[in-house]
């Protein structure tokens, strides 16, 4: 992993929200607002915009934790705006983010994320062992 920032740079990811990302569940619709899980989504996405100018081709992340803060509704066609900020590399490699969800200028979301480095190779070689049936 290369380490291009420092702490306290930021990127900035907007979305809209659409029907994808209503407040559903299997039972059907709750509210037409910005559901908490795809804010959750996004958020991650913010945060692995720094990932992905850092990753190196043997190497994968993986979300490790997220904290979300959800504070204000967003109507269904609203832009939001992600910013997340760098916060630090820790000693394992993981990427350590907070993020702040803006409709306008309200604030409806903040909160932190982590995503774990692991060797693409190895976290394949995982997955297609969960993959196999157990006997």
């Amino acid at each position: 992993m290369k380490n291009l920032f420092q702490e306290g740079d930021k990127k900035i990811y907007t979305t809209e929200v659409t029907e994808d990302k209503l407040a559903t569940f299997d039972s059907g619709p709750v509210h037409p607002v910005y559901g908490t899980f795809a804010l959750g989504r996004d958020a991650e996405w913010a945060g692995r915009l720094f990932v992905l100018d850092m990753i190196e081709h043997e190497e994968e992340f993986v979300g490790a934790y997220l904290d979300i803060t959800h504070i204000s509704p967003a109507l269904l066609g609203s832009k939001v705006r992600f910013e997340a900020t760098f916060q630090k590399i820790d000693a394992k490699g993981a990427v350590h983010t907070l993020y702040e969800a803006y409709c306008g200028d309200r604030l409806i979301a903040r909160g932190k994320q982590i995503q774990h480095p692991i060797d693409k190779q190895r976290f394949q070689r995982y997955i297609e062992t969960l993959s196999q049936p157990e006997p």
